[in-house]
C-alpha cells in the first residue's frame, strides 16, 4: 500500500517515494530487488535516494559494485522513520478498513421498545451478511439520540422524522405509524373512542424533552404554563396517569407499554409518524450502508419497496 502524504525535515519536504525507497532499499540493501519491489527502475532508485542524501546533507548509504550497506546516519535515520511510517500506514490503513470493511463494531441507538424490536431484527439479518461485525444495541433519550450520532458514541440511530439537522442523513421511511393521545383511565377522553388533533389544545400536555408529538399549537409557540415536565418517557407515562397530562405517542405505546392506568386514543386528523435510521452524512461507512439495507430488507422484502404501516 502506498501512502499519498509527504513528511517535513527541516526546512525541505520528504516526499511519499523517496521514503519508500529509502526503507525498501534499507531493507533490501539491493538496487535491483528494490527497483522491482517498487516496480521502477535500478536508476530511478539510486535517483531518488542521491537526492534524499542531497537533502539530508550526508550519505546514508555505502555503496560498492558488489555491497550496499547503511551508513551511521542512515541507520539512524532508518530506526526513527520506520515507526512513524508503519504508524502512518496503519493509520490509514484502518481508514480505510473503517469506511469499506464489514469488520469490527457497529453501535445502533433506539428510543423505545418497538425500535428496539426492529433493530434486534434487523441486526440478525446484518449478521448474517457480516459475521465479522459486532453490533451493539444502546438505548437513548429522545432528546440524547441525534446528539450521540452526531458527536460520534453512536454510528447510527432509529428515531422518526423531522431531522433537521444537515449534518445527518437518513434512510427510507421503515415504519408509518399513526399517533394516539395517552391519557388517564379517569380522564374525560378516555369514555371517547378517539379524539381530534384539535382536542389537544383543551388539555395540559406533558413536555419530554426531544420527544416528537403532534403539535397542537403553532410549531414557534411556547409551551402552556400549565404542562408538567417529564425526564424520561416511564416518567412521562406515570405523569399521565397520575392525572396530570396528556401525552401524544405512537400507537407502538399500546402494545409494548399497556398500563393499567392510562387509555390510548387514536388523534384523527394528525400526521403519522415517520421512523427512520439516521447516521452522520460524512460517515456513511460499509458496515452502515449494510446495516441501512438490513433493515430496509427486514421491513419492506428483498424486492418490496412499500413502506410498512404500523397497526394501530
Amino acid at each position: 500500500m502506498t501512502v499519498n502524504s509527504d513528511l517535513t525535515i527541516g526546512e525541505g519536504v520528504i516526499e511519499r517515494h523517496e521514503v519508500e525507497a529509502f526503507l525498501t532499499l534499507a531493507e533490501e540493501l539491493h538496487f535491483g530487488r528494490t527497483a522491482a519491489k517498487l516496480h521502477v527502475s535500478p536508476a530511478r532508485v539510486s535517483q531518488t535516494i542521491r537526492k534524499l542524501e542531497r537533502r539530508v546533507g550526508v550519505p546514508l548509504f555505502h555503496r560498492t559494485s558488489r555491497h550496499v550497506s547503511l551508513t551511521t546516519v542512515g541507520q539512524q535515520l532508518h530506526q526513527e522513520l520506520l515507526p512513524a511510517w508503519d504508524g502512518l500506514r496503519a493509520a490509514l490503513q484502518h481508514a480505510i478498513e473503517t469506511g469499506r470493511g464489514l469488520s469490527g463494531a457497529l453501535r445502533v441507538a433506539f428510543v423505545s421498545a418497538a425500535s428496539a424490536q426492529l433493530l434486534a431484527g434487523a441486526t440478525q439479518l446484518f449478521r448474517e451478511r457480516a459475521p465479522d461485525c459486532e453490533v451493539h444495541i444502546r438505548e437513548a433519550q429522545a432528546d440524547q439520540i441525534l446528539r450521540r450520532i452526531s458527536s460520534g458514541e453512536v454510528d447510527l440511530g432509529l428515531t422518526t422524522l423531522p431531522i433537521d439537522d444537515p449534518d445527518l442523513a437518513h434512510g427510507s421511511v421503515l415504519v408509518r405509524e399513526a399517533p394516539v393521545l395517552a391519557v388517564s383511565v379517569g380522564h374525560p377522553f378516555a369514555r371517547r373512542g378517539s379524539v381530534l388533533a384539535a382536542d389537544l389544545t383543551r388539555v395540559p400536555l406533558v413536555r419530554l424533552p426531544g420527544h416528537t408529538a403532534v403539535p397542537r399549537r403553532q410549531p414557534d409557540a411556547p409551551p402552556a404554563a400549565g404542562d408538567p415536565t417529564a425526564g424520561t418517557f416511564q416518567e412521562a407515562l406515570t405523569l399521565v396517569g397520575a392525572g396530570q397530562g396528556a401525552l401524544p405517542v405512537g400507537a407502538h405505546a399500546r402494545r409494548y407499554y399497556a398500563r393499567p392506568d392510562i387509555a390510548y386514543l387514536p388523534i384523527s386528523e394528525a400526521p403519522a409518524l415517520e421512523w427512520v435510521l439516521v447516521w452522520p452524512a460524512d460517515r456513511h461507512t460499509a458496515r452502515v450502508r449494510a446495516f441501512v439495507e438490513a433493515a430496509d430488507t427486514l421491513i419492506h422484502g428483498p424486492r418490496d419497496n412499500k413502506v410498512a404501516d404500523a397497526v394501530p
